[in-house]
């Protein structure tokens, strides 16, 4: 099996032994259980006259309150992959642990990819999973699902693979405690960062547009999310949000468009970027 590979199957049995993960998994089932039982609520809500509201009422405030459960799953991923990403490399280097693997025909790269390539299939794991999981609750309970599951499902896991992948880098020089720090409030600051841009359409401000334009290239974790809001919007939310022009662009919760192909190209650019950083700066540090 090449290095690469073993590095990988180490730090994914690693990981599985942590406490951190299996508190995760419960808390998502218990997650998935109250909003199921909140989703529930929906359908048995009435109007003034006592009827039951439109089917196309429903689904709209199901879609929109799929959006604020799914930011918080998003939350969630983002501080377990900057949690867990933060000592990847820089425990093993205290610990000592990595002069003895290293001591055997192993490259520094190899390590390094071979950490992130584990960390990145739990991180798709649970981002499938509990997304799975939370769809079929609210499909039971309200009859909803969103317009486009599979995209929802890959923004979401793309966005915690963005701060794995910065934990990693800040992994080969910092200790875990201050990396994963860091890696969450950089998360925050382009969330941060986008409101503020949202608010530049809204006021038709160039200036304070730029801010979110330049966050979604420093850390594009924010455009991410907004391609997971625009998965779940359903067509009638999307034409009134097109109808309210720039009013309708200007909300943290809401897509009108989906992300644009640069865009995409761009985050892969970026993780090739982010990699081959955590190489060198692994590469370039003493032991």
């Amino acid at each position: 099996m090449p290095p690469v590979l073993v590095i990988a199957r180490l730090t994914v049995q690693e990981a599985s032994r942590r406490r951190l993960l299996i508190a995760l998994v419960i808390l998502t089932l218990l997650v998935v259980g109250f909003s199921a039982w909140g989703f529930n609520k929906i359908a048995t809500v009435t109007t003034e006259n006592g009827l039951p509201l439109p089917p196309a009422q429903v689904k709209v405030i199901t879609s929109q309150l799929l959006i604020v459960v799914t930011f918080m799953y998003s939350g969630v991923l983002a501080l377990s992959a900057a949690v867990v990403a933060g000592p990847l490399i820089s425990s093993e280097v205290e610990s000592g642990l990595l002069l003895s693997m290293l001591a055997r025909p192993m490259r520094r790269s190899e390590v390094v990819i071979g950490k992130w390539l584990g960390l990145a299939v739990l991180i798709a794991i649970y981002a499938a999973g509990s997304a799975f999981l939370e769809i079929a609750a609210v499909d039971w309970a309200t009859g909803y699902v969103p317009p486009h599951p599979i995209e929802l499902v890959l923004f979401v896991g793309t966005e915690g693979l963005v701060l794995l992948s910065l934990g990693l880098l800040l992994s080969t020089r910092l200790s875990g405690i201050t990396g994963g720090v860091i890696a969450l409030v950089a998360w925050l600051m382009a969330w941060i960062a986008g409101v503020v841009g949202d608010i530049g359409i809204g006021l038709q401000n160039q200036a304070i547009e730029n801010v979110g334009t330049v966050s979604h290239l420093i850390l594009p974790t924010d455009g991410l999310w907004r391609g997971a809001v625009f998965a779940m919007e359903p067509d009638a939310v999307l034409a009134t949000l097109r109808a309210a022009g720039t009013v309708g662009r200007a909300n943290p919760f809401s897509a009108v468009d989906p992300p644009p192909i640069q865009f995409l190209m761009w985050v892969a650019a970026w993780f090739a970027v982010m990699l081959a950083l955590s190489v060198w700066s692994f590469r370039t540090r003493e032991l």
